[in-house]
């Protein structure tokens, strides 16, 4: 099954199911829909940054500080942002995910809103991330992070969804 036929919940403003499609018609239609994010850092603090492959069907090729994906129907966002994880990591046996808080994100018309559930965990396995989904992967220091963030010098292109999840994280955190 192609990602465009992966059968997603489809939910309204109160993040409550109201029927279910396939990921494609959603997008087309501009659907609500749920996803998860999971900020990973290592042994050392460190937080797992990635670029998007081009065949992605949302942001492709941009840079982004979380793993994650659509909820499927009928799952769990807990049990979406582990199995995110780990398939995007490329390990087994994670610890569970840590939900942090949710947001209902609008694309502004690139594929419509999604509920956004943000997770965190720690990753202490050596990874090895899915060439379907990362084209290149490091983990960066917070103040890397930073240094490559929109209005600095050095900025990258970031997937909009995950720069909002990292702005509210980043309010959320009396440290951020």
């Amino acid at each position: 099954m192609s990602a465009s036929e992966e059968i997603l919940d489809v939910v309204d403003e109160h993040d409550r199911v109201v029927g279910r499609a396939p990921r494609g018609e959603v997008y087309a239609r501009g659907l609500i829909h749920r996803c998860v994010f999971v900020r990973v850092r290592d042994a050392e603090g460190r937080v797992f940054v990635h670029r998007r492959t081009p065949t992605k069907l949302v942001f492709p090729s941009m840079y982004d500080m979380f793993v994650g994906g659509v909820v499927g129907a009928g799952e769990s966002y807990d049990e979406a942002a582990l199995r995110e994880a780990e398939e995007e990591l490329g390990v087994w046996g994670l610890p569970r995910p840590e939900p942090v808080l949710r947001f209902l994100y609008d694309s502004g018309g690139v594929a419509g809103k999604w509920w956004s559930a943000v997770y965190e965990v720690r990753c202490e396995l050596p990874v090895s991330p899915q060439v379907e989904e990362v084209a290149w992967h490091g983990f960066l220091t917070d103040g890397e992070l930073a240094e490559r963030l929109p209005g600095e010098p050095g900025a990258w292109e970031w997937v909009p969804d995950g720069l909002a999840a990292y702005e509210l994280l980043r309010g959320a955190d009396p440290a951020g």
